[in-house]
């Protein structure tokens, strides 16, 4: 997605701050340049209707049964006890367009509304909005022609249901398209500011029972808002293997899910160079790994012949084969890791196959990001469990400590549990179970389902979960501290605002209290710092700089801008 970490640091290059945003406007800017000198190719893109003329389909008359619970035919949508929206649909491409549109729509609506919303606030500016409809135009001139037709029909469906407010961004088919490789695109383009995901696969004698058992956390975050109605959706196509999926409304790609034949698919994203133009979005692939795969064989097939416009690893697991592998696409390199002579595999956000054993972005990343940080953390906690259940995978993924048990402070990005993600989900494939977590982040209860109960054709009226199976919330939720951190949350951008408006005062006792709400974290006395540095209170800004340093930095970026501000401090004090 556009804005996939919270905006909370700014990234400082050769002596110059730019924000992400700021960079991001920049290459739009660029690539707009471009658009003009090429409209050919984008007009045809901006008139492309997809052929549906091969499907037929009953535009859906919803019934509603309660506040929370629709139904259209076989299809249902009903929201359960932990507040996950559970979507069953079932039909050819168009069907399953139209029947998700229509029983999702006002929450399909309200989770356009929030995502553009965020853009304006991003860029309050009418001429560089305007910008960055033509950079959009242009940079997705040849999405369409790397989509299957089914799913441009299946999307083209779901897209009569969109708001009309948003039209003068894009038509509503169009607007559709571009929201599925929004995440690839904000990837490419910020080329830092990825999804810092974290996934494990264990088997064999890694886990109590000796089944393949998989955990993720999709540390995905767009604001609390965007995260608040998540769903879990059931889909069973007229063609392929029937899925489940936990996303958002209005999503038809996949970056979780599993199929009833027992594949399962994660995403995490890699390092990326910024491609020229757009291609297949990776929830794309993915889905159609788990509409169409029942190997692993078959998924390496389906995802090599996709042509990517990002660096992603996708983590395959099969209830066939036992065993999990990931499977690493670039737009320019492919590679496969399986873990040899091992019964466990990780996967946080680089690459570890032969193909990128060279590749120096790759290699940079894992020196100075925190991927290879919570790599480190994951076998760790793997030598301290020794082997896994679905609730002990539960606890490894809302870990939010440091190596040797080190306080990080909440929300830092080198934890398993950075405290941002959109959710977590524990797979046992081979008895077809699934548990997807419930707000707050994958704090709150893992609730369960049985494929083979869900898609065994029996009525759906009687719910969806398996309610003796649901792993308890993590106790954390009812503390304090979780208090303060939610509480650090909303104050953390007015602080921001103020280090960038002098004329926004904050007094020593504001910052006291503020920092105390997360006390352990680098970033508050960073951000002390920079607000004393711009108000030319060398002193204090001195102290804040050395408490940051004392701290687990995130990123080596972050502890060399650190470093820079202390020493830039030091020579006004002289």
């Amino acid at each position: 997605m556009i804005n996939s970490r919270p905006l909370h640091r700014s990234k400082k290059l050769y002596g110059r701050s730019f924000s992400r945003l700021g960079y991001v406007m920049h290459m739009v800017t660029i690539f707009s340049l471009l658009w003009m000198l090429s409209s050919c190719g984008v007009s045809r893109s901006v008139h492309h209707i997809p052929d549906i003329s091969a499907y037929s389909a009953e535009v859906p008359e919803v019934r509603r049964i309660n506040d929370s619970t629709f139904s259209f035919r076989e299809n249902y949508l009903t929201k359960n006890k932990q507040q996950l929206w559970e979507l069953y649909i079932k039909g050819n491409p168009l069907e399953l367009g139209y029947n998700n549109g229509a029983l999702t729509q006002p929450l399909m609506q309200k989770q356009e509304e929030i995502f553009f919303s965020k853009i304006e606030g991003f860029v309050p500016s009418k001429f560089r909005q305007k910008l960055l409809r033509g950079f959009l135009k242009w940079y997705n001139r040849k999405m369409y022609l790397n989509v299957r037709e089914d799913y441009q029909a299946e999307l083209y469906g779901l897209s009569r249901y969109s708001s009309d407010r948003y039209n003068f961004i894009a038509p509503k088919y169009l607007r559709n398209l571009y929201l599925h490789g929004a995440h690839d695109i904000g990837h490419a383009l910020q080329d830092l500011a990825m999804v810092g995901c974290t996934s494990v696969a264990v088997w064999d004698q890694y886990t109590d029972d000796g089944n393949l058992l998989i955990g993720r956390n999709f540390d995905f975050y767009v604001g609390d808002d965007f995260a608040q109605n998540k769903v879990v959706e059931f889909v069973e196509p007229d063609r392929g293997i029937p899925y489940l999926s936990v996303s958002w409304p209005g999503m038809i790609g996949v970056v979780s899910g599993m199929n009833k034949s027992g594949i399962t698919v994660t995403i995490n994203a890699g390092k990326s160079k910024i491609p020229l133009t757009a291609k297949t979005p990776i929830s794309f692939v993915t889905r159609e790994i788990l509409q169409y795969a029942e190997t692993i064989d078959q998924a390496i097939a389906i995802a090599r012949k996709r042509k990517v416009f990002v660096s992603e690893s996708i983590l395959v697991g099969s209830a066939h084969d036992r065993k999990a592998v990931i499977i690493e696409v670039s737009p320019d390199n492919f590679g496969v890791y399986q873990a040899e002579n091992s019964d466990k595999l990780f996967c946080t956000n680089h690459f570890q196959s032969d193909a990128y054993a060279h590749d120096k972005r790759n290699q940079k990343h894992i020196l100075e990001s925190h991927s290879e940080y919570r790599y480190e953390k994951l076998q760790e906690l793997m030598e301290k469990n020794r082997t896994l259940n679905p609730e002990k995978m539960a606890a490894l993924l809302r870990d939010r400590s440091g190596l040797k048990d080190r306080a990080l402070g909440y929300g830092n990005e080198k934890a398993i549990n950075q405290l941002i993600a959109h959710h977590a989900v524990i797979f046992s494939p081979e008895k077809r179970l699934v548990w997807v977590s419930s707000n707050p982040y994958q704090l709150g209860e893992f609730v369960c389902y049985d494929l083979n109960k869900i898609f065994s054709g029996k009525s759906k009226e009687g719910g969806f979960s398996v309610p003796g199976m649901t792993i308890a919330e993590d106790p954390f939720v009812r503390t304090s501290d979780f208090k303060k951190y939610q509480e650090y949350k909303t104050l953390s951008p007015v602080i921001e605002k103020a280090i960038h408006h002098t004329e926004a005062e904050l007094n020593e006792e504001w910052i006291a209290h503020y920092q105390s709400l997360n006390p352990d974290f680098w970033l508050v006395y960073e951000r002390a710092g920079r607000y004393y540095f711009e108000r030319g209170e060398y002193a204090k800004a001195k102290t804040e700089f050395e408490k940051a340093l004392t701290k687990e930095i995130t990123t080596v970026p972050d502890k060399e801008n650190t470093e820079k501000y202390l020493k830039k401090t030091l020579r006004k004090l002289k």
